[in-house]
């Protein structure tokens, strides 16, 4: 791969990455939990790496070819957010909270956003219509190898992004907890509405 190809894939995966979604809206939701920034954070890349390597083994053209299969994946990301979406809504994060929660809760929150990233079945397509765009056919790295940099470069820039906007959420809302909550109504909000417009896709298909 040439210096050109990979400048270009950042380029447009810094875009994807900066654009509030619901990966933000987890960020912001664990930015206000005591020292859960990390493993919420921790999620999440597993999540975008695990559609790399699906992308990078070649599953995810099989996938992406199954209509019934990606329907169920659409369905069960959509369903999931839905739900942490409506519990971020009915008991909204505060600072204060945070400070009482288990030792577990550290595992909870990678596995919630390995879900949050993992289960998004847009995540997958788009890795699936961009990674391969930028790989080099003469280029002496096996293409799966070049998708698997060009996978681990986004996740690098996933990690600085997200850990900015986690560890912004916390320091500007610790003392504000009634703006806390505010915040945490409208991430939840965020993937409500992720979530509805998910379903609304498969319901016009």
């Amino acid at each position: 791969m040439t210096l050109h190809i990979v400048a270009a894939f950042w380029a447009v995966s810094f875009l994807f990455i900066i654009t509030p979604g619901a990966d933000w809206a987890y960020a912001i939701s664990a930015g206000m939990r005591e020292r859960r920034v990390a493993p919420a954070v921790a999620g999440l890349l597993s999540g975008h790496l695990l559609a790399t390597l699906i992308v990078a083994a070649g599953v995810g053209a099989l996938l992406a070819n199954s209509p019934m299969v990606m329907s169920l994946l659409t369905l069960a990301g959509a369903l999931y957010l839905l739900w942490l979406g409506v519990g971020m809504i009915r008991q909204p994060s505060t600072p204060a909270e945070g400070q009482v929660e288990g030792a577990d809760s550290w595992f909870r929150w990678a596995w919630k956003g390995t879900c949050v990233s993992g289960m998004n079945p847009k995540v997958l397509l788009l890795f699936l219509a961009l990674l391969p765009q930028f790989t080099d056919p003469l280029s002496t790295w096996p293409i799966p190898a070049q998708i698997l940099a060009l996978g681990s470069l986004h996740a690098l820039s996933c990690a600085v992004v997200y850990l900015l906007v986690g560890f912004g959420a916390q320091a500007v809302l610790r003392t504000r907890p009634s703006a806390a909550r505010a915040v945490s109504r409208v991430s939840g909000a965020i993937m409500i509405v992720i979530a509805l417009i998910l379903l609304a896709e498969q319901v016009l298909r």
